[in-house]
Parts: structure tokens; sequence; C-alpha cells
């Protein structure tokens, strides 16, 4: 999946964001949080850690700590996407959305559908940024948390409540539906080292 700019470390703790195909609100119109949990879990099994996240009706904002597994970083995101994008194809089909799928489909530039790429469901880039100071690491564990409860979304009265976020972990000390790493825990653990 390409990417604004490459990210060229193999490790390190990223904030990372990627988005519905036209901001549609794809994600909760299939209700699949789900694949993002078993991404997640995809991710926690090849060593990595999610440290931070929030699941949002049409994008994705996580904080993850990934470790040096031999493969870039753009690889893996592009890859997760690719993975929940044919399940959302495949739970709208199930749900009659032909408009939709068509839409989607007709949006596949010509160069993707070469690699046979047959819908659109993400925007083509993923944003990110490397997290390197704990100021930092705040800083977006502050605006992932406020998300939900910040501008048009109003998702839940406190962004505590909102369950697809990590939010109830770091101000109440419990995990909402999706247990995380916290970002202090990584202190000792070098991530440059591959498992």
């Amino acid at each position: 999946m390409p990417v604004k700019r490459s990210i060229t470390a193999t490790e390190g703790i990223y904030f990372i964001t990627f988005t519905c195909y036209q901001w549609l609100p794809l994600i909760a119109q299939t209700k699949s949080y789900d694949l993002l949990y078993k991404w997640f879990d995809h991710l926690r099994s090849k060593g990595h850690y999610i440290n931070s996240f929030v699941i949002m009706p049409n994008h994705v904002h996580a904080l993850i700590a990934f470790r040096n597994v031999g493969q870039s970083i753009n690889t893996i995101i592009g890859n997760g996407k690719r993975f929940i994008a044919y399940e959302i194809v495949n739970r709208l089909e199930q749900m009659g959305q032909y408009k939709l799928l068509n839409q989607m489909q007709n949006a596949v530039e010509a160069k993707d559908r070469q690699r046979n790429k047959q819908h659109e469901v993400w925007e083509d880039s993923f944003d990110w940024k490397e997290c390197r100071t704990a100021h930092f690491i705040k800083q977006k564990l502050d605006y992932i948390h406020d998300n939900p409860v910040r501008g048009k979304w109003n998702l839940a009265k406190t962004s505590a409540d909102y369950e697809h976020s990590s939010a109830r972990f770091y101000q109440c000390g419990e995990h909402a539906v999706y247990a995380v790493t916290s970002y202090l825990a990584l202190e000792d653990i070098d991530l440059t080292k591959s498992i």
C-alpha cells in the first residue's frame, strides 16, 4: 500500500492512521470492528505491541510498537489493510450493498486492476508519525482517545465510555473490548531484536 512517504525503519513506536475510501463509514456499516481486533491479534503474534487505538466508523488510529521482524512497516500495514478489505467486501456482498460495491469497484485505478485489485476499500495511503519521546506519545494518546467525543462524532459521553478504544485502560486502568500494552511497559524491551 502506498504511503505519502515511506517508513525506512523496521522497528519503533509509530502513530498510524488509515481511512476508508472517501471517508465512507464502512467499518460501522459492516460492523467490522472485530476485523481490526483480529489484525491486532495477528500483529501481537508476530511480536508487535498494540499500545493504543481507536476504531472509528470510517478510520483507525493506532499507536503500535513494531519489532524488527524482517519486514517493512509499510508491508505490515498494507497486508493488514488488504486482509480487512477482503472481509469488508464480503460483508457488503452478504448485505446486498451492490450500489456501494459498484462505486468502490469503479474507483479502482487501471494500474491497481492489473494487480487484481477489485474494490477501493481504503484511501491509498496511510499516515504515520514516529514517536520518539514520551511527550509526543502522550500527545498522540490524547488525540486518539479524544477522537470519538470530539467534533462531529459524539459517539460516547466520555472517551472512556467508547468501547472501541483503549481510553478506558489509560484513564481507568481497565481494558474495554481489547487489551493493550502500555507504552511505559516497553522501556525495558529492545524492539530492534528479532523474536
